[in-house]
C-alpha cells in the first residue's frame, strides 16, 4: 500500500506542481490521467524518490519514504517519459550495469535479463548499442530495465509511446499479468488504455486530485446522462465533438434529452475526464 499525505512541490520558477495532494494507491493497476501540466510526471518523480516534496509525506506499508527512501527504491521500477543512455554500451551490457546498481547478483541478473529481452522482443538486438535504437526499441529497453529486480511497484510514464500496435498489445498483456501481484501506476494520454486496463483511476488537474476511485464508481454517475446529437446543443456540459460521414456530432452531459435528435450513449472514462475538465475550466474562469 502506497499513500501520499498532503504532498506539495513548487519549482524554482514558481510553478506549483503538486498542491497539498493526498492519495492512496491500492495494489493492481492504477491509471493516472490529466492534461499536460497537471503534475503527473512530478507526482511520479516524487514517488520514485527522484525529487523531494516541499511538505507532506509518502508512506509505503506504513513507513515514511522520505525518512527511508532506500526502502522504496529497492522495491521500485521506473520508466520515465524520456531517459538517457551510455552511448557506447550495448543493450545487454547496459542492463547488466543497471542490475549491478540495483544490487542484483550476477546469476540472477543473467536469467532475468534473458527473460526480459525475450518479453520485450529485444533478444536479437541484445548486442547492439541502445543509442542506435529506434524510438520503439528504446522504449522497450526502458520497460526491460524497469522490470529488473522484480519490483513490487512499477511506475510507467507513457510506456506505449513509440510502440507499434502489436508491441502495444503485448505490453498491455504484460502489464495486466504483472499487476496481479504488484502496484502498477500507469500514466498515458490514451484514455481507452486506462479504461480497459485499470480497475482504478486517478484524475489530476493543476497539481490536485480531482477524482479517484474504482473505474465503475467513476463512470456510474455519468450513466444515462451522456448524449450524442447532430445538432449543436445550447445546454448541458459539452464533452467533445467528432465527425460521422463528414458531419459534426456533439457529445454532452445533461440530466435530460438536450435536443430532439439526441440519443443516450454509454458513458466512458473519457466522458468523466472531459466533464471534470469542463468544471475545472468553468471554476477557473469564475475566479
Amino acid at each position: 500500500m502506497l499513500s501520499l499525505q498532503q504532498v506539495s512541490k513548487t519549482y524554482a520558477d514558481g510553478t506549483v506542481a503538486l498542491d497539498s495532494l493526498s492519495l492512496t494507491l491500492p495494489s493492481g493497476m492504477v491509471g493516472l490521467l490529466g492534461p499536460n501540466g497537471a503534475g503527473k510526471s512530478s507526482l511520479m518523480r516524487t514517488i520514485a524518490c527522484l525529487q523531494t516534496p516541499d511538505s507532506g509525506d509518502i508512506l509505503f506499508n506504513g513507513t515514511s519514504v522520505l525518512a527511508s527512501p532506500h526502502l522504496l527504491r529497492q522495491q521500485l521500477g521506473y520508466l520515465p517519459q524520456s531517459f538517457g543512455v551510455y552511448p557506447h554500451m550495448s543493450c545487454v551490457a547496459l542492463l547488466h550495469h543497471i542490475a549491478a546498481l540495483k544490487n542484483i547478483s550476477r546469476s540472477k541478473a543473467r536469467s532475468q535479463i534473458d527473460e526480459l529481452l525475450s518479453i520485450t522482443n529485444l533478444t536479437q538486438h541484445a548486442g547492439k548499442r541502445v543509442s542506435t535504437f529506434s524510438g520503439g526499441m528504446r522504449q522497450r529497453f526502458g520497460i526491460a530495465q524497469a522490470l529488473l529486480g522484480d519490483p513490487r511497484i512499477l511506475i510507467m510514464d507513457e510506456p506505449t509511446a513509440g510502440l507499434d500496435p502489436q508491441e502495444r498489445q503485448r505490453l498491455h498483456g504484460m502489464l495486466i499479468s504483472l499487476s496481479k501481484n504488484k502496484l502498477v501506476l500507469l500514466s498515458t494520454h490514451i484514455v481507452e488504455d486506462i479504461e480497459h486496463l485499470c480497475p482504478h483511476a486517478t484524475l489530476m488537474m493543476q497539481g490536485r486530485i480531482v477524482d479517484s476511485g474504482a473505474m465503475h464508481s467513476l463512470i456510474s454517475p455519468m450513466e444515462n446522462k451522456v448524449w450524442e446529437s447532430a445538432s449543436k446543443p445550447d445546454r448541458g456540459v459539452l464533452l467533445g465533438e467528432h465527425y460521422h460521414c463528414g458531419q459534426p456530432v456533439w457529445r454532452l452531459f445533461n440530466d435530460e434529452q438536450p435536443t430532439p435528435d439526441a440519443v443516450l450513449v454509454n458513458a466512458t472514462l473519457q466522458d468523466r475526464y472531459f466533464y471534470k475538465l469542463a468544471l475545472q475550466v468553468k471554476s477557473h474562469v469564475a475566479h
